[in-house]
């Protein structure tokens, strides 16, 4: 059994009022460029961390977006400029890792993809030290909580785990994301129906049960980050004085806000949390910032390659560069970033 990175508690009081500094500061900050904040020590990354040559990050749309990785690899490289390790973003619009798919998913257009199908070819191609794993999001098919959907969720994530450390990687898990009902509510169904075309309003719940039966695997030595709650806090906090206060427009996919808290706890049960909030203030209120469009840069071109090269069942994902080419420019690229650190 791989060693815990971390073990993280409830989120307590000053956690949430940190977190709350964060999205207030991201709603009222200008976005005039700013260099970033300069690192007066070096930060140490937990040891599986600090050893790895190579981090993989799976997960569905929201990772594939991955602007929270983005960030977090920005902040590594700033507070850890001497880690020589390299991320990659295989996240992948639409996946599962329990393997459901609703009936008429895309329009009827594909099914589901199941990371399932693809897990083996990407450990064995990519070899990576570290799996960073966000799923969930599309896990519950956007039902209401059933046993047989959630003993699908509870087995999938059981054989990715598995799957990893039987590579002597470590996986690190993320709980999903919050699915909020309030900026579609014209859309949304209650419970009762046989089907849901659209999601269903309690999704969150669902999702909120899946969150909290992976940080109970904590028990048994699984290393779970805890992103679902802090978001569901901030939304909350913000609700307060801005009832229509949102990180998703559609309900699913987060905001750069929104990204930004769950690159908030991912940093901060490394160890990582940046002085005051300041860097990931930053980040998130300028996006042109030079080191951040680098590294914004090379995560796409690199994604895009691998996703090629270890195959998967998703339409509609533009073909990377051959690997080869791909890495001869993303060498140009690290280059760039070494020189801005």
């Amino acid at each position: 059994m791989n060693t815990p990175l971390s073990r993280i508690p409830s989120l307590h009081a000053a956690a949430v009022r940190f977190l709350f500094f964060l999205v207030a500061t991201l709603a009222t900050l200008a976005a005039e460029p700013k260099p970033l904040p300069v690192a007066h020590h070096e930060r140490g990354l937990p040891a599986a961390l600090a050893a790895a040559q190579r981090v993989v990050f799976l997960g569905d749309s929201i990772t594939h977006a991955g602007t929270y990785v983005d960030f977090i690899e920005t902040v590594i490289r700033t507070r850890t400029p001497s880690w020589k390790g390299e991320i990659i973003d295989l996240g992948l619009s639409s996946e599962t890792v329990s393997g459901l798919s609703e009936l008429g998913h895309a329009k009827g257009k594909f099914p589901r993809p199941d990371l399932h199908e693809r897990l083996a070819r990407i450990l064995a191609r990519t070899k990576p030290d570290v799996v960073v794993a966000c799923y969930g999001m599309n896990d519950g098919i956007y039902f209401p909580l059933a046993e047989e959907r959630f003993a699908k969720f509870r087995d999938g994530m059981t054989r990715l785990h598995v799957a990893v450390v039987a590579t002597g990687a470590t996986i690190i898990h993320v709980t999903p994301p919050v699915f909020d009902p309030l900026p579609i509510a014209a859309k949304v169904l209650p419970a009762g129906r046989e089907s849901y075309p659209t999601p269903f309003a309690g999704y969150n719940e669902v999702l909120a049960r899946y969150s909290a039966w992976l940080v109970a695997q904590r028990a048994q030595g699984w290393d779970v980050i805890d992103a679902h709650n802090p978001m569901a806090a901030a939304i909350a906090h913000r609700r307060q004085t801005d009832p229509v206060f949102t990180f998703s427009k559609d309900g699913v996919h987060p905001d750069t806000a929104g990204h930004a808290v769950i690159a908030h706890a991912i940093l901060s049960a490394w160890g990582l949390q940046p002085d005051e909030n300041e860097l990931l203030v930053t980040l998130s209120t300028n996006p042109d910032t030079p080191l951040l469009q680098l590294i914004r840069e090379r995560r796409k071109l690199v994604m895009a390659a691998w996703l090629t090269a270890t195959g998967h069942q998703r339409p509609g994902v533009a073909a990377g560069l051959p690997l080869a080419e791909a890495e001869l420019k993303a060498a140009a690229i690290e280059t760039k970033i070494r020189e801005l650190k």
